[in-house]
């Protein structure tokens, strides 16, 4: 009687190969901003809460909406379509908060809806075109096509300059 391991025998050399050289998985959430749809790494995920006014900030940046008690945790909400410039920014029934882990510190940011959670090789995502532009785009880390759907990955960690990341930083400690 064979074991189940005997089945790796059968399997032709290429194949064995192939399959120990791919490269892992990492899953990602999938987010509405306007139009586009990014991915962000959901290991920086820690929920996703449907949007409630933020208490606002004086003299905080446009981009940052306000904060919320978080279970008795103080979360700066920043509002990416404003932060990446988007055209509109409407607050609808589908527009949530994903609370995210940033080097250390507990924030909010405002989608326009979130999809889905996908997985996805290194090799899945292709290097992002650059762009002169304004707009830093040191953020954005590849695309990545799934079906007819493209994804512009996102680097959520490299959205925020060290002075802004200070701010949320010094905000949390109020």
């Amino acid at each position: 009687m064979h074991s189940d391991n005997s089945n790796d025998a059968l399997q032709p050399a290429a194949t064995k190969a192939a399959t120990a050289k791919k490269a892992p998985a990492a899953e990602y959430l999938t987010l509405q901003l306007g139009q586009e749809e990014y991915g962000i790494d959901i290991l920086k995920v820690q929920e996703i809460r449907s949007y409630e006014q933020p208490t606002r900030m004086a003299q905080a940046p446009s981009f940052i909406k306000g904060i919320i008690d978080l279970r008795g945790v103080i979360v700066p909400i920043i509002d990416l379509r404003l932060k990446l410039q988007c055209a509109k920014a409407d607050y609808t029934d589908f527009t949530v908060v994903i609370i995210l882990n940033v080097r250390g510190t507990v924030m909010g940011v405002v989608v326009d809806a979130v999809a889905d959670v996908v997985a996805l090789t290194s090799d899945a995502i292709k290097p992002a075109p650059q762009f002169q532009s304004q707009l830093d785009a040191a953020f954005v880390t590849g695309i990545a096509r799934l079906g007819e759907r493209m994804l512009i990955m996102m680097d959520i960690e490299s959205l925020l300059d060290s002075t802004e990341m200070g701010l949320l930083a010094q905000i949390t400690r109020q």
